[in-house]
């Protein structure tokens, strides 16, 4: 089937019009509608949209992210704009400013975190101001110059108070902050979350996405804002939130980017002559989560599972996360090319009834799949993009390549949807996704 679409020249016209049109002044928000703030790992990828468009407006993009760190070095996953309302929960609901002693004095944020990607958003930053002049390449590297403590800052917290027994994982205490949200990864976790008495509350999303089969359900919403109670009474302390959450996991996924992060920021470091003992710390913190994450991994497929820490037990599932070592090596050869195979194969890109050949959040021949609801099954633009990167840097080169041509085929209708319907290429969930122009203006920068 021919797809309709809009040229490579006209699509990244659009993309660009879109961030334009999504951008605050200091942050872009994620979509207009749906999400009116800035994300966290949503800014990073936006940052690596803008970086061929301008290099100073990426900057300025993560210089906002990292003005709202917290005192213990977090990265928080939401920074709220000022004045713009239609997201919940709000500041009003997370009560950071009042409750935690690390939140910041300047913009409201949200209590929890999202995947470190932002090492990679700051290496294609600098990768783009070399191929300009003097004053170009300058923005960039006054920026590592001054930001890179805060980045360390950020890594050391990561390995520190969310690996607390060094297990090279990073420990969740809400499936937000994995970014796959309602993922067949959470359903036993979430099981185990009862909800007590829950403050009243509206949902803003709903309204926005009215398509019921596309959103998390108000039970789902209900455990999700229990999660939130049970870290406002924790007053968003990382030691008390290790042993009072009900809802504790090991994310293989976001430790295999952990991972990747570590060792791509020990390089810009090698590179920009930074501190040698934060260089030698990043390496370390990649080995060690590089090997977390091979040990959840099954000896003949290479496939890796979470860990959830609270009933002590083993998560295996057919989603994204069992590519997790694909991102961040370390498997055997022989085990790798299987797992290669898995994600090329009918359970994932290669099943025979997707639109294009791209990796759906959760495999079609799982009983967890749903193929309109959020992470249980559509494809994700943004998700197709970081392993097309990856690949790429790994030095497979027609995988990259195959997920891009497949990823910009997608894209090609221009309506930069959050996520896709994977049998009909359908746009789903919320529409002017800022990552998802990103994307496309990346494969196409």
């Amino acid at each position: 089937m021919n797809d309709p679409g809009f040229t490579p020249t006209q699509l990244a016209a659009r993309a660009a019009y879109l961030l334009r049109g999504n951008d605050l002044g200091t942050m872009t928000s994620a979509a207009p509608r749906l999400y009116p703030h800035m994300w966290s790992w949503d800014a990073a990828f936006v940052a690596v949209g803008l970086a061929p468009l301008s290099v100073e407006r990426a900057v300025i993009e993560l210089d906002t992210l990292l003005s709202a760190q917290w005192r213990n070095g977090m990265i928080p996953h939401i920074v709220f704009a000022n004045g713009v309302d239609g997201y919940f929960p709000g500041p009003a609901r997370w009560q950071c400013r009042e409750l935690a002693a690390n939140a910041p004095a300047g913009p409201d944020t949200s209590g929890i975190t999202q995947p470190p990607v932002h090492a990679i958003a700051l290496q294609r930053i600098l990768d783009h101001s070399r191929r300009h002049g003097r004053s170009t390449r300058a923005v960039a590297e006054e920026f590592l110059d001054r930001r890179w403590p805060d980045l360390v800052r950020w890594h050391r917290w990561l390995a520190h108070a969310r690996d607390p027994k060094e297990d090279g994982r990073i420990t969740l205490y809400h499936g937000w902050e994995s970014g796959m949200d309602n993922s067949p990864r959470w359903d036993r976790a979430y099981a185990q979350v009862v909800p007590g008495d829950l403050p009243a509350y509206q949902r803003e999303d709903t309204s926005i996405v009215t398509d019921a089969s596309q959103r998390p359900t108000d039970i789902e919403y209900d455990r999700y804002l229990w999660l939130l109670e049970e870290m406002r009474r924790a007053r968003y302390d990382d030691y008390a939130l290790a042993s009072s959450m009900s809802f504790a996991v090991q994310d293989v996924f976001v430790s295999a980017i952990f991972a990747l992060a570590c060792e791509v920021l020990a390089i810009i470091g090698e590179d920009y002559s930074m501190p040698n003992a934060d260089v030698r710390e990043l390496h370390g913190w990649a080995d060690r989560f590089r090997q977390g994450v091979v040990a959840t991994t099954n000896e003949r497929s290479g496939a890796a599972k979470d860990y959830d820490v609270r009933n002590q037990r083993w998560i295996p599932t057919e989603t994204l996360a069992m590519f997790a070592p694909l991102l961040c090596g370390g498997l055997p050869r022989d085990t790798e090319r299987n797992l290669v195979r898995i994600f090329e194969g009918p359970r994932f890109c290669g099943h025979p009834d997707l639109r294009y050949a791209l990796p759906p959040s959760t495999s079609p021949v799982s009983s967890a799949f749903r193929p309109k609801e959020y992470w249980r099954g559509p494809v994700w633009p943004v998700m197709s993009w970081l392993f097309s990167w990856a690949f790429s840097r790994r030095g497979w080169t027609e995988r990259a390549q195959s997920l891009r041509a497949e990823g910009l085929r997608q894209a090609s209708d221009g309506s930069f949807a959050e996520y896709y319907e994977p049998f009909t290429g359908k746009p789903l969930g919320s529409m002017q996704q800022s990552w998802t122009a990103a994307s496309v203006l990346d494969w196409l920068g």
